[in-house]
This record gives C-alpha cells, sequence and structure tokens, in this order.
C-alpha cells in the first residue's frame, strides 16, 4: 500500500499481507495529517478513513462510471484523481520485472528500494560518495 503527498511530492510505502481495513487504516493515519484530504478510488476499505479526522473523497472506476479525475470546485482543475499512486505502480512494476520475479521474503527490501529512488529528487556527489563507500576525497 502507498501514501503520497500531493504537497511533499513523496511517496511512502509497505508491503502488506492483505488488503484489510485493520492495515490501511494505521499507514494512513501515520503518514498523513489529520487535516488531509485523502483521495482515492472507490473501494470499500477507504471507508473509514473519515474516523481519523481526514477528508476522504473518490473518483470511481467502475465501468458504467468511467470517472477519472473529479472537479469538485469548478475551476477547471480536476484535482481529485489517483494517477500519482496508479503511475507509481506501473513504475515500481516496471522497476521489479528486470528482477523476473522477487521472492516475497524480500519484496519489502525491493519496494524500499523503489520509494527511496523516487523520493530523493537530486543526486548529488556527496550522495554518490556515500553510496559508493568513499569516506574521503583523493587528494
Amino acid at each position: 500500500m502507498g501514501t503520497f503527498g500531493r504537497e511533499t511530492g513523496q511517496a511512502r510505502l509497505e508491503v502488506c499481507h492483505s488488503n484489510c481495513i485493520a492495515e490501511l487504516q494505521p499507514h494512513v493515519e501515520y503518514f498523513s495529517a489529520p487535516e488531509a484530504t485523502v483521495n482515492t478510488d472507490e473501494w470499500r476499505g477507504y471507508n473509514r478513513v473519515t474516523n481519523s479526522g481526514r477528508s476522504h473523497v473518490t473518483v470511481c472506476h467502475t465501468p458504467g462510471a468511467r470517472v477519472w479525475a473529479k472537479d469538485l470546485d469548478g475551476d477547471g482543475i480536476r484535482e481529485v484523481h489517483v494517477n500519482t499512486a496508479e503511475g507509481f505502480w506501473t513504475g515500481l512494476r516496471n522497476f521489479l520485472r528486470p528482477f523476473r520475479g522477487v521472492n516475497k521474503v524480500y519484496l519489502q527490501q525491493y519496494v524500499i528500494m523503489h520509494e527511496w529512488a523516487h523520493n530523493l529528487k537530486t543526486v548529488t556527489t556527496t550522495f554518490l560518495r556515500i553510496i559508493c563507500g568513499v569516506t574521503q576525497l583523493a587528494t
């Protein structure tokens, strides 16, 4: 499961054993501010999001409705969507593809790497030295 910050651009991911409310609710509460608006699809598991004080708006992807984004305030910008999350899952799937299957035991580690790569906005020389294990500059 994942939470994606609209203002921060940060992703927070967890590999869960199931998609039950008991696992979803604590994740949403931990990774979002109490005054946040949570945008989701129509899955019933999200119905309790408002119990934690967060606003909840949905888009309905069912074949009859086919609503991908909503403009709630009438300004012409469709601000209610889940495209960020859906695009991220596509990116994760593409990231995992070269490994030709990942053991479930190690899946969380691969997901953490993808989350980290997404959240890292700038690669600096200092960062590269750290990741490569170089502690001192050559003189």
